[in-house]
């Protein structure tokens, strides 16, 4: 990725919208979920559900502040060992963002594309499903995605804040915050986890054995490192070596998003009783279910 790719440009036009947007206007709200102004339109949702993917596209779909970064700069690297060109972005990688012309654009691109998405199963459009392209879901716990959240909003100077934790946390279990409900988009993903050509991925999985989850992705999308490769894309991969690359990879906002990226760093500001309702509202929607199973919520989000 370039200094100066549309990726970044794209971060910081959506952080100069943000400047200007109070939080209680942040949101628009589109089939019934929220999604950011500074981001997305009803213009480009319309624009989309007539985009032609291609069987060749490689997907990543992720709720917000679940390894979406990590993912693509590991599927970037994987591209890197197989053809040795480097993968720039010719549009900001996550599909629904933007103006609706991109797809148009996107027309050009040279296969295969890496297409980002935090949209519902749903919500996809159906030429993923018909032209059979391949889908990486990528899941963290529930916990600490509510609270890398709320850091991205309070720690990134440019972006609307949350009055307090506490707040933030309210909003998030309603689901009145960017792309809507965890739960929602749980729910929805977790009838299509066994479907032809989707794969699962768990963070703390990663975080626990990245040589081994760039291998299963690698597999996944038909990529062939050798073992050396798989270690040097690891050693590249590691929270901290992007973290140090992040301000060359995604401009100023690049320290922020990669701020911590732990496992259990929710214990730092959860009370008992925001713990005992998100355990509650687990058992409610996820107990019981394949998803519920995978995302290992005793070994993660107990205290």
């Amino acid at each position: 990725m370039t200094a100066n790719s549309k990726f970044i440009d794209y971060i910081n036009e959506a952080l100069e919208k943000s400047k200007e947007t109070v939080l209680s206007h942040l949101f628009f709200t589109y089939q019934g979920i929220p999604y950011p102004v500074t981001m997305c339109t009803s213009e480009t949702f319309k624009a989309l559900d007539a985009f032609e993917a291609r069987s060749d596209d490689i997907v990543l779909a992720s709720y917000p502040k679940c390894g979406s970064n990590w993912i693509l700069h590991i599927i970037s690297e994987l591209m890197f060992a197989d053809s040795k060109q480097k993968y720039d972005y010719p549009e900001f990688p996550v599909l629904e963002c933007g103006d609706p012309e991109k797809y148009q654009r996107m027309k050009q691109f040279p296969s295969p594309r890496i297409l980002a998405t935090h949209l519902h199963y749903d919500k996809l459009p159906g030429s993923i499903f018909k032209n059979k392209a391949k889908i990486l879901v990528i899941f963290r716990n529930p916990k600490d995605t509510a609270v890398s959240f709320f850091h991205f909003h309070n720690d990134v100077p440019d972006i609307p804040s949350y009055g307090s934790w506490d707040d933030f946390f309210r909003q998030f279990m309603k689901g009145q915050v960017s792309w809507g409900s965890y739960f929602d988009f749980a729910i929805n993903w977790n009838k299509h986890l066994d479907d032809e050509n989707v794969m699962f991925i768990l963070y703390e999985d990663l975080r626990e054995n990245l040589a081994t989850g760039i291998k299963r992705i690698a597999e996944f999308f038909g990529f062939s490192p050798s073992g050396e490769q798989i270690q040097t894309i690891s050693a590249r991969s590691t929270f901290h070596a992007m973290r140090a690359k992040s301000q060359e990879t995604h401009g100023a906002v690049g320290p922020f998003l990669f701020r911590k990226g732990e496992v259990g760093d929710w214990k730092n500001l959860f009370s008992e009783t925001q713990n005992q309702e998100m355990d509650e509202k687990f058992k409610e929607c996820l107990a019981g279910t394949a998803l519920g199973t995978k995302l290992k919520y005793n070994s993660y989000c107990q205290p």
